[in-house]
């Protein structure tokens, strides 16, 4: 049963202190000015560096359960994971305040991106039902990939903290990473009754179809259908390589050579791992992890409820609707 939420609904706000450009004590005073103004009842917990985001957004998906309210992420891909795996694991409906640099999940359910906005729009939403991709049940929204992609993502924050959080900065990271050399990564994967081996320096799944339009991977449209995308490069030089990032900036990867891609409900993947090890690196949503080998991939069979702005959002009766779920 989908959870329903008053528009007096106290929120429980988690702020991770390391997202974004702006001084985490200036975007909480925002926050709160907003949601004092409204009258709407709420609770700010600042993330700072060194502590778990997971821990806090535990704590407050657990006291917004409590009382009948909702959690609420503010910060980048990686922060709305973490409170992400939290909601959808307790059934909470969640809400978004963006501090990333790319946004791609509040961007595609058309949450402001700029604070005040996104706070006031938080006042006129409804919960929507979204789609969750998993892997070895850990809550991707975006995407979730091994191999190159992985490396990539620990170069870009690498780059952000010399140079800052600027997309910029991201593409230079992105062009300096392309330009090394990456061992091929030899995986077997069973999709349905079909067993295949390859060797690939990445895989890439993807559950956010505005990523997947903008660099132009054509089952983008089966997201809206219960599915994800899968992108695989087969193995190309450097310098072909770059040439694939270039289709990804121009929205032409689909079409290029040395790429493939496909849809699916469940994939498991089996990575050939060094002797005595289990484990590999995977990036989920921005954040790279260690998991444990093999790799499941597979839509959720619940969704995450999402606090979706709409304008006429709440009902007469102050109920908050639910209506059909969509992709993420």
């Amino acid at each position: 049963m989908s959870p329903e939420l008053t528009h007096t609904a106290p929120l429980f706000v988690v702020l991770n202190a390391c997202s974004g450009r702006s001084d985490a004590a200036d975007t909480r005073t925002l926050i709160a000015k907003e949601l004092d103004a409204s009258g709407r009842e709420h609770h700010i917990a600042v993330i700072e560096r060194g502590m778990q985001i997971a821990d806090g957004a535990r704590r407050a998906v657990e006291q917004a359960m409590a009382q009948g309210g909702a959690v609420v992420a503010a910060g980048g891909d990686g922060t709305i994971n973490a409170v992400a795996q939290e909601a959808h694991d307790a059934g909470c409906p969640m809400g978004v305040l963006p501090q990333g640099t790319f946004n791609y999940f509040s961007r595609t359910h058309g949450i402001p991106t700029e604070t005040t906005e996104a706070v006031r729009a938080l006042m006129s939403s409804r919960v929507e039902p979204v789609q969750v991709g998993l892997v070895n049940e850990n809550v991707f929204l975006v995407n979730a990939s091994l191999g190159l992609y992985p490396a990539l993502l620990e170069d870009r924050e690498q780059f952000k903290q010399r140079f800052g959080r600027h997309r910029i900065v991201a593409l230079i990271a992105a062009l300096a990473t392309m330009l090394r050399e990456h061992r091929q990564l030899r995986l077997r994967i069973e999709l349905g009754d079909a067993v295949r081996d390859v060797r690939t320096p990445t895989l890439f799944v993807g559950n956010n179809r505005l990523q997947l339009e903008q660099v132009g991977i054509p089952e983008a449209p089966a997201l809206d259908r219960g599915r994800v995308a899968a992108v695989m490069l087969k193995p190309v030089s450097t310098w072909a390589m770059l040439r694939l990032l270039l289709h990804g900036a121009l929205g032409t990867l689909g079409d290029a050579d040395g790429v493939e891609t496909f849809q699916f409900q469940r994939m498991t993947v089996a990575p050939s791992l060094p002797y005595g090890r289990r484990r590999t690196k995977v990036a989920a949503d921005g954040e790279v992890r260690w998991m444990r080998a093999p790799l499941e991939f597979r839509v959720s069979p619940k969704p995450l409820y999402l606090l979706k702005p709409i304008d006429d959002a709440v009902s007469a009766d102050g109920q908050i609707g639910v209506p059909s779920q969509r992709g993420a």
